[in-house]
């Protein structure tokens, strides 16, 4: 099983209480004593190939992983980020914010100077963490988007920002109890078909409810690449937050899996910066087999499993096809 690795923690109250509150993004820090930290395994060889562009800082790593097309990974932090900068002729797109915990705005306006539209993959606080520093947002504009635009308090997600969840210390002036997802406005509903318009590129909005009921993913038709948010990258994909839905997760992984003969690229939003599409189809047979009871579930922490699928896996609740 490949990361995002859960980190020890030593408070069991912490995550007694985060697992009542409903507002906490996904879980707190997690233990796996056969894993180690998170911190043990970076650098990752995925992105050794790559040049680390002058734009990074002491938190966002920066690389342009393909002509106009950079990761903005945040390596320190457990959650390991990828926020995703295209830029056209005429106009950039941010697809995510990261965290909020260090100025994602200062990384983008040196990497360009273009009208710059923000949309997001999904409202999980890890990815729409910065998004109160943009002014235009495209957003789905569900129940579940708007709720998050308007916030949550540090108590809800304080563990992002606990020791055990970072490799080294937090950025200069940055205090932890000042951490919160701060509101953000929205300026434009986004759907599924939508076109975005960069000069010289265009972005298709792909619609794949499942992880969260505003999942969407990206496709640039004209090079064959997709950006894939949390719906599916290289690591433990997590699906066991309350609003997951696995019907309309297994749906939108078929819409994707029906993508990949004209796909040159993955662009994922945790952890490695691509991914070879022929592994949409694995995912989606691994998704099935985890369901029918096909593969052997593995204790993640009390009352959570993962099921390993080749070099990734899904993490569910653990109970969650009893009834099947």
């Amino acid at each position: 099983m490949s990361n995002r690795v859960f980190v020890p923690v030593l408070f069991a109250a912490l995550l007694s209480a985060c697992a009542t509150r409903g507002a906490v993004d996904e879980t707190p820090v997690q233990a796996d004593s056969t894993l180690g930290t998170f911190c043990d395994r970076l650098p990752r060889p995925e992105f050794a190939a790559l040049d680390k562009h002058g734009a990074s800082d002491d938190w966002f790593e920066v690389y342009e992983v393909r002509p106009g097309t950079f990761a903005i990974y945040e390596p320190w932090q457990w959650q390991e980020v990828i926020s995703w900068l295209i830029v056209g002729d005429t106009r950039a797109l941010l697809f995510d914010t990261g965290n909020g915990i260090a100025d994602i705005r200062r990384v983008v306006d040196r990497l360009t100077g273009l009208p710059l539209t923000v949309t997001n993959s999904h409202s999980h606080a890890d990815h729409v963490g910065g998004n109160h520093a943009f002014v235009e947002i495209l957003s789905t504009m569900d129940d579940f988007a708007i709720a998050r635009s308007q916030g949550l308090p540090y108590e809800a997600v304080a563990d992002e920002v606990s020791p055990q969840a970072l490799c080294h210390g937090l950025p200069d002036g940055y205090q932890a109890l000042s951490h919160r997802l701060r509101p953000y406005p929205l300026y434009d509903r986004v759907y599924d078909g939508a076109r975005i318009e960069l000069g010289g590129r265009v972005l298709e909005v792909i619609a794949i409810p499942g992880h969260t009921p505003d999942s969407i993913a990206l496709l640039e038709r004209a090079s064959g690449y997709l950006w894939t948010g949390d719906t599916f990258y290289m690591g433990p994909i997590w699906l066991y937050a309350p609003e997951t839905d696995f019907e309309a997760y297994r749906a939108s992984m078929a819409r994707l899996v029906a993508l990949a003969p004209a796909l040159t690229a993955l662009f994922p939003a945790h952890n490695t910066p691509e991914a070879n599409p022929v592994v949409l189809a694995q995912a989606l047979a691994g998704f099935d087999a985890m369901r029918s009871g096909d593969i052997e579930a593995e204790l993640a922490w009390p009352g959570t499993v993962t099921y390993p699928v080749g070099d990734f896996s899904f993490l569910v609740k653990q109970g969650a096809f009893d009834a099947r």
